[in-house]
């Protein structure tokens, strides 16, 4: 299960570009797709491509001449719009280019694009429509001998997103691209991207993720990570357990878990911290972490599994915790 993003620089702007996909590769996207506008963003893939180490997929809207030039510039992958690439003769020269390149097309269905006459059909966008949609462009391209092909068909609901999924993998066994377009914000981005992409993968669908954010791109693959942890799918880097506070708090745990986040954002190795509120009762509530600290009264402690280790200056537990964790990447890595 591979999780992607998408970078919001000009892509054009080769520097900007560069440095977020960098930033993505920190954060462990594994697949990075850049938007192609014009033909100066398309060559801008071949100066690109020399400066990162994932692979890069060109998303390719309206001009068919932009696909060709994105996979002479070496693109690793092209993500097409079936409904408005434009006729079939310009979609068998974008597949034959990416024959001959060795490379996969992703069909991208959006409920936003769909042809005309299925919107008829359909009387408007459904999960049919969608799905007849892409099965029409799969048959196109299997026609003439392309097999490299994934899928992705995204709505900005999730109930038309799910079923439109749902629906897809009755009836094929292509590898499927699962994302909730145009989730939005981040708070709704969230909630629309986990119950939509959480519920596909807990239902076995789906072969690479994007949470889709108006936002930072990092923040969607910290996300999406953060999903297919809570699913126990995929473990990379830690997985913090934290109180909500009550009465019983008496130190600023939303700032000290924000500062153990920041500074755990590039870490890999997966490990369970827990940070409580309550040295009374939080080791016990939390006995299942590899380790955690809990603060109260000026005193700070430290535990693993639910065992308190040491006691120690309440200020000193962001700087006590961060050093266990080092502690323990050192051990897993040693023990690899």
């Amino acid at each position: 299960m591979a999780v992607q993003s998408m970078t919001n620089t000009p892509t054009g702007d080769v520097t900007a570009t560069v440095s977020q996909i960098r930033r993505l590769q920190e954060a462990g996207c594994e697949i990075v797709r850049v938007a192609v506008p014009d033909a100066d963003a398309a060559e801008a893939i071949r100066a690109i491509k020399q400066k990162i180490t994932i692979p890069l997929i060109a998303d390719i809207h309206f001009d068919y001449r932009l696909a060709i030039a994105a996979v002479r510039a070496g693109a690793d992958g092209l993500r097409i719009n079936p409904g408005n690439i434009g006729s079939a003769q310009k979609v068998k020269k974008v597949v034959a280019c990416a024959a001959d390149a060795g490379i996969a097309i992703r069909i991208g269905v959006n409920a936003g694009s769909l042809e005309k006459d299925l919107l008829k059909k359909y009387n408007g966008v459904t999960a049919g429509a969608m799905v007849e949609s892409a099965l029409r462009h799969v048959d196109m391209l299997e026609s003439i001998d392309f097999h490299r092909i994934k899928v992705s068909l995204k709505a900005s609901d999730v109930a038309r997103t799910v079923e439109a999924y749902r629906l897809m993998a009755q009836k094929t066994d292509l590898p499927l691209h699962v994302g909730v377009t145009e989730a939005g914000s981040l708070y709704s981005g969230i909630v629309k991207s986990a119950l939509g992409i959480g519920t596909l993968l807990a239902e076995g669908i789906g072969d690479t993720i994007r949470v889709s954010l108006t936002r930072d791109p990092v923040e969607e693959v910290r996300i999406g990570f953060e999903i297919l942890k809570a699913l126990d799918i995929r473990r990379r880097g830690p997985e913090i357990i934290s109180c909500p506070t009550c009465g019983r708090c008496n130190i600023d745990l939303f700032d000290i878990v924000e500062q153990v986040e920041k500074a755990l954002l590039t870490t890999t190795v997966p490990i369970k911290i827990a940070i409580m509120g309550c040295v009374v009762n939080g080791p016990g509530e939390a006995r299942e972490a590899d380790i955690g600290v809990a603060g109260g009264e000026g005193t700070g402690i430290l535990f693993r599994r639910g065992k308190v280790v040491k006691k120690f200056p309440q200020n000193k537990l962001v700087a006590v915790l961060l050093a266990e964790v080092e502690k323990f990447e050192r051990d897993h890595r040693g023990n690899i």
